[in-house]
């Protein structure tokens, strides 16, 4: 397991940079409620927690003649998004996606030959394209960006390695790192941003998958790592070779994941079988409150998966607002939930969503990129919190199923994430409810 200085050839072909034609829409959750009729079954409402979901849940896109559904990566700030975008045939390419600004452009970034459907693409913060492709056993990394009528490569080195993975955008969008994992040890490579190429920062005990930031400097990353047959987040320093320390801890024998965290309200989105069946939670960062798992997040016929937090939200993560795809076999479309709202609200996705894609801004509006035949390029802008309201029971002590993760004074156990290494203390499953029923006693 070697990195190689290995530089793969520059492209020598000259493809036109392209701006594409851009839809801004924004939309209230009014408007979005208007238009979605009740659901029945597991998109109906359950006990008060969820509201109507959209009377057409088909794939955004399907019938528009949108390229299928590929990875929309986006940075850290949300200035700058990469795809791997596909002309007339089969002919692969990766695309950048400008976000800031008041017009929303794409440039495309083709090489001098198509790329393979396989292959990672990584937004940076300068605007430059991190590609990872897999050549003759390697994996190549390269970084791209436009020059005038063309396409120019910075070749990065290589990693000889069965299989490799890049992490999620690094905060700061400076850095890129990439997971390889093995059957008894997971290493972590620093693919850009070091002295030259990709090179070793850590070997991590056990298989590990995932990959979630928990700071805003790189520091801190949680990672799902499996031992003895269960799955375990944990937190890994990589400042200081890998330290690990565990990070949840549900139940003894439960496969806790962790799918989203926001550095700045410490709110925390996990997957666990502890209640019994696969479920979502959330809990707080440096808590020593339980982590919930509340039934406005549970649909019998439908795989919530969250995708975007609110960030911004100091010192108050029941206020935040999620970002969730909701998938079942007819289709998907949007969910919208926050621990204070107690509900789930559906919405109908917008006509190209890029299924799975979207951020928020501090304000509480969700941004969702979109690609339909006509419009290659869109974001529609939506401010959906305005129907999930601060429920007030979430200030009583009582009701113990969507207590807030934390009602301690700011001083006594702050939630937002240090500059230093925060360690979530477990918490067994015992003293978590499951449920929003008040406790008895």
């Amino acid at each position: 397991m070697t990195a190689s200085a290995t530089k793969t050839a520059t492209p020598t072909a000259t493809p036109t940079a392209v701006r594409t034609p851009v839809r801004i829409t924004v939309r209230t959750a009014a408007e979005d409620s208007a238009e979605s009729g009740p659901e029945s079954g597991a998109k109906g409402s359950a006990e008060g927690d969820r509201e109507g979901g959209p009377e057409s849940s088909a794939d955004s896109g399907a019938e528009s003649g949108a390229a299928p559904e590929m990875d929309f990566t986006i940075t850290d700030d949300g200035s700058y998004a990469a795809r791997l975008a596909r002309r007339t045939g089969d002919a692969w390419f990766p695309e950048r996606w400008t976000l800031e600004g008041p017009e929303p452009y794409a440039v495309e970034l083709p090489g001098n030959q198509p790329e393979e459907p396989g292959s990672d693409v990584l937004p940076m913060a300068d605007g430059r394209v991190l590609i990872r492709r897999s050549v003759d056993g390697r994996h190549a990394f390269s970084l791209l960006y436009p020059t005038g009528p063309g396409t120019g490569e910075l070749p990065l080195g290589a990693v000889e390695c069965e299989r490799l993975t890049l992490l999620p955008p690094v905060p700061g969008g400076c850095r890129a790192y990439a997971l390889e994992p093995g059957a008894h040890t997971t290493t972590v490579w620093l693919v850009t941003g070091g002295a030259f190429g990709p090179e070793h920062v850590a070997d991590v005990p056990g298989r590990c998958t995932g990959g979630v930031w928990l700071d805003r400097t790189g520091r801190m990353l949680a990672l799902d790592r499996e031992t003895g047959g269960v799955t375990k987040a944990v937190a890994v320093d990589l400042e200081r070779g890998g330290e690990v320390t565990p990070l949840l801890q549900i139940a003894d024998g439960s496969d806790d994941r962790l799918l989203l965290a926001d550095p700045d309200s410490g709110l925390l989105l996990v997957r666990s079988d502890a209640p019994g069946d696969d479920r979502l939670g959330w809990g707080v960062l440096g808590s020593r409150r339980p982590i919930r798992f509340p039934e406005s997040l549970r649909l019998d016929d439908a795989v919530l998966t969250p995708f975007a937090v609110q960030p911004g939200q100091m010192l108050m993560p029941e206020s935040c607002g999620v970002a969730l795809r909701i998938a079942s076999a007819t289709g998907s479309w949007l969910g919208v939930w926050r621990p204070a709202g107690r509900r789930l609200l559906q919405l109908a996705s917008p006509e190209g969503w890029l299924a799975g894609a979207g951020l928020w801004s501090t304000e509480g509006v969700l941004r969702l990129p979109c690609t339909t035949g006509a419009v290659p390029v869109g974001v529609v802008d939506i401010a959906p919190l305005g129907g999930l309201p601060l429920d007030p029971r979430m200030e009583s002590p009582g009701d113990g199923g969507t207590e807030p993760a934390q009602t301690e004074v700011a001083g006594q156990e702050p939630c937002a994430a240090q500059m230093s290494p925060v360690v979530c203390k477990p918490v067994p499953l015992q003293q978590a409810p499951l449920t929003s029923r008040p406790q008895r006693g």
